[in-house]
C-alpha cells in the first residue's frame, strides 16, 4: 500500500512540475511576439497528430475518409460552426462510399 502511495506522489510531481516551472520561470519575462505565436499553436498541431491517423482508418475504404477529411478540413478554414464541420465530413465520406459501392464495384 506504501508503494502506491509513493507511486502516486511521484507521477503527481511528474505531471504537476511541467505545467508550474514555464510560469515560474517566465513570470517576469517578455516573450517576443514570434514565440508566442508558436506556442499557440502547439495544442492545433498536438490535436492533429493525434485525431488524424484515426481519421484515415476510421472507415473501411481509406479513399472515403480522406475525402471527408478534406471536406472536413475545407469547411474548417471558413470558420463555420464546428458542429457543421463534423457533419459534412461524415455525411460526405457516407456518401463517397456509396458513390463508390454503386458506380466502381
Amino acid at each position: 500500500m506504501f508503494d502506491k502511495i509513493i507511486i502516486i506522489i511521484m507521477m503527481t510531481l511528474v505531471t504537476y512540475i511541467p505545467r508550474v516551472l514555464p510560469f515560474t520561470l517566465f513570470k517576469d519575462r517578455n516573450i517576443a511576439p514570434y514565440w508566442i505565436s508558436f506556442l499557440k499553436l502547439i495544442p492545433y498541431a498536438a490535436l492533429a497528430s493525434l485525431i488524424f491517423p484515426q481519421v484515415i482508418y476510421s472507415t473501411g475504404s481509406i479513399g472515403s475518409a480522406i475525402f471527408g477529411a478534406a471536406l472536413a478540413v475545407l469547411l474548417a478554414s471558413t470558420k463555420i460552426n464546428v458542429i457543421y464541420v463534423v457533419i459534412v465530413g461524415i455525411t460526405g465520406s457516407f456518401i463517397f462510399d456509396i458513390i463508390n459501392i454503386h458506380f466502381f464495384n
